[in-house]
């Protein structure tokens, strides 16, 4: 019985933990007090290009992201990001820009379905459009 008590109060206490996380990120996603501004979304830059030499690749198979960021100085670094139920992730995959502010990043994916990726800045203020591509 003693056991049963236990497991139920940690269930409790991690129960309060994630009613707590989100009651604070529906308390910071809320609206400005000022009713007149409308709320600022993002930050973001988009003047990043990306293109992947392919549409459709099997998994596993390499393939290529090319794009040009004029907006930061050569030698930046970014990262490959993919869209993964809702949030954007940063993958194990980044480089610094060229000296004509150019990169062509090898990139392998596992993940089977529609991918969505988008390269970033490390401070994420530079972002690429949206790359579709499907893996079979």
């Amino acid at each position: 019985m003693g056991q049963f008590a236990r497991t139920w109060g940690a269930g409790i206490t991690a129960a309060a933990l994630i009613a707590g996380s989100v009651g604070t990120a529906v308390a910071v996603s809320s609206p400005s007090s000022a009713p007149n501004k409308p709320a600022v979304v993002g930050t973001a830059l988009t003047t990043a290009s990306a293109n992947a030499t392919v549409k459709s690749v099997r998994a596993w198979q390499q393939f290529r992201i090319r794009g040009v960021v004029k907006s930061l100085r050569p030698g930046s670094k970014v990262t490959l990001q993919q869209k993964q139920n809702r949030r954007w992730v940063s993958l194990p995959a980044s480089m610094n820009t060229t000296s004509r502010s150019t990169y062509s990043m090898r990139v392998v994916l596992g993940m089977k379905g529609h991918n969505k990726l988008r390269l970033v800045d490390s401070r994420k203020r530079v972002v690429s459009p949206v790359i579709n591509v499907w893996v079979r």
